[in-house]
């Protein structure tokens, strides 16, 4: 299951996406980052990873990042220094209300997901590694999709998803990325940035 792509497009911003980051996760992610084009950029570069299946550790746990998965995430970030970093992630249905609980701050440690559309969640990326190996102004997001069922709905929540992903992608910078997604989703980017303030203090500002 593992696949890496590089999209090296020259001089520029350097993306980096990763997907299947626990569990069987990359069963699902594939799906959508092999979709991911030479044309969905035209600077810099795209670096699309997905993760091999590995025994299932949430990232919100320490000790996630001492592990063989962890390290190689790490090793990929460390390597190619993202000012974008994007995970890729799937969900069960059940965990649906727990991703996205009002409280999850109090009973996780971290800010809800926020639906964008269609089941389709995003939110930060594991606080471990938000500080510890990211800039103040560099885009770290993860994006959530139900796991795979072969049905018309999760199609359309595929659209959701990749589409998301490019916007991401061919984004040049945080305010690129802010606006766009702010005329398609205001209240999502409003709660976003509402979240990131209680969680962060101004750090990240989005």
């Amino acid at each position: 299951m593992g696949f890496f792509r590089l999209i090296n497009r020259g001089p520029g911003p350097v993306r980096l996406f990763i997907g299947g980051v626990h569990g069987r996760e990359g069963l699902t992610t594939i799906r959508a980052l092999k979709r991911l084009r030479f044309s969905d950029i035209e600077t810099g570069k795209l670096v699309i990873y997905n993760c091999n299946t590995s025994n299932y550790l949430s990232t919100l746990d320490p000790f996630y990042y001492e592990s063989r998965q962890g390290r190689e995430i790490m090793g990929l970030i460390k390597e190619y220094r993202p000012s974008t970093y994007l995970e890729a992630h799937c969900y069960r249905d059940e965990s649906y209300h727990d991703l996205t609980d009002p409280s999850r701050k109090l009973k996780r440690g971290v800010p809800p997901l926020i639906e964008l559309e269609r089941g389709v969640l995003i939110g930060s990326v594991s606080p471990h590694i938000r500080k510890k190996l990211f800039r103040r102004e560099d885009i770290c997001l993860t994006v959530e999709i139900p796991c795979f069922r072969d049905s018309e709905e999760w199609y359309r929540q595929l659209e959701v998803y990749v589409e998301f992903m490019r916007i991401v992608a061919s984004s040049r910078d945080r305010d690129e990325l802010e606006n766009r997604l702010g005329r398609k989703y205001p209240r999502q980017v409003e709660t976003a940035r509402r979240y990131a303030r209680e969680f962060f203090g101004e750090y990240p500002p989005f």
